[in-house]
């Protein structure tokens, strides 16, 4: 074929190629959980893996407003809506059945003259709630006669914020190896002090991004990425702080202002931030969207490579400046030894961040860690 008639894929037509990708994988899945086991929570966490799957491409159809017209926009989101239907039917097979049931009928929402909508919360994905999450129709039932019933965000309750989730998620189902905790009710995002886990942070955390820290981990896979992303909902963090953590994936999601790194070992990291500074790490990958020049200080082994498009996706490629690193500790005219470019073929595949790193059936925790170069000899 000569290059006059090559035919160069658009962004609209490549959405479309990998939104079908996806969507056959997530089908796939779900057609999969009849053969797997309920013991020891492999059923739980594939559903947790879909469902995660499914808010992950709302996200992407949001983002790719730009290039991606609105018809097109509807027929994605019709997409999601049937594959939300399909896991509710394969959940609902499932389900335990009763052993006893009241005789008497309850009348439809339809015949009481009640909210038609309410019929079909069930069958709602926005009413599939994380762990610890709160209804939000129950929560304005509560209001009583006379309040002003606000937004709901300012009616919670000023004694919630002390909720310790951090105890939450170390003590969280034994059944299930990725946590999801939902700091719905906190100010802002603080995890420390845990080891060999896989937190997922969902939409519902977005209320608590104000601030966030991330210290003493070890062996753990974090994921800020669905409540920090502004095309699905999400909040930015204004500021993170990532503290003390080894041979861990951390996907830190985007943050508006600094993202401060200090004291990690043998790690990989993936943020989306305004400015990025580093101290006394070693050993670490770093997957950046960075605004301004990236600063290192008392760092050795540092490799820098670009975020994957789908985490960076309402950036502008032409102002990462991810490679363009300033050691303050090396003033000489060379290159400092103490980062570099991390080659192209060594550098995690745009589809493992997509598909694997979220988790997926029947990988564990290790599988994961292992599968991105985390804790191996080389990635």
């Amino acid at each position: 074929m000569s290059a006059q008639g090559a035919h160069k894929e658009t962004p609209k037509e490549t959405f479309y190629r990998q939104f079908q990708g996806s969507v056959a994988n997530l089908q796939e899945q779900i057609n999969q959980l009849a053969t797997l086991s309920s013991v020891a929570g492999e059923r739980h966490d594939a559903i947790e893996h879909i469902l995660t799957g499914i808010s992950r491409l709302s996200n992407e159809v949001a983002d790719a407003a730009d290039y991606v017209p609105a018809y097109d926009q509807r027929t994605y989101s019709q997409a999601l809506k049937q594959l939300t239907d399909q896991l509710n039917e394969a959940q609902a097979k499932f389900a335990p059945k009763s052993r006893f049931q009241f005789k008497k009928k309850r009348q439809s929402p339809l015949a009481s003259g009640g909210d038609v909508a309410g019929a079909d919360k069930k069958n709602d994905a926005r009413y599939m709630l994380p762990q610890g999450g709160q209804d939000v129709s129950s929560a304005s039932a509560n209001v009583t006669p006379g309040e002003e019933k606000g937004d709901g965000l300012s009616n919670l309750p000023s004694f919630s914020a002390s909720k310790n989730y951090n105890e939450e998620i170390e003590n969280g189902p034994a059944d299930s190896r990725i946590r999801k905790p939902s700091f719905s009710t906190a100010r802002d995002i603080t995890l420390s002090d845990h080891e060999k886990l896989h937190i997922i942070l969902p939409l519902s955390a977005s209320r608590a991004t104000s601030a966030g820290a991330l210290t003493n981990m070890k062996g753990c896979i974090v994921d800020m990425s669905i409540p920090t992303a502004t095309g699905g909902g999400g909040a930015p963090f204004a500021s993170l702080a990532l503290k003390n953590i080894e041979k861990s994936l951390i996907v830190a999601g985007h943050v508006d202002g600094p993202c401060h790194i200090t004291g990690l070992r043998d790690s990989k990291v993936l943020v989306v931030a305004r400015q990025v500074r580093i101290h006394e790490c070693s050993n670490v990958d770093f997957y950046l969207w960075c605004g301004s020049r990236p600063i290192i200080e008392d760092c050795k082994g540092l490799r820098f490579a670009p975020a994957p498009k789908f985490h960076s996706a309402d950036k502008d490629e032409k102002l990462n400046m991810w490679d363009q690193v300033d050691d303050f500790k090396w003033l000489k005219a060379e290159h400092s030894p103490n980062w570099s470019v991390l080659p192209e073929e060594k550098r995690i595949k745009e589809e493992v961040w997509r598909e694997e790193v979220p988790g997926y059936p029947g990988a564990g925790l290790d599988d994961i860690l292992s599968m991105v170069g985390v804790g191996t000899a080389e990635a």
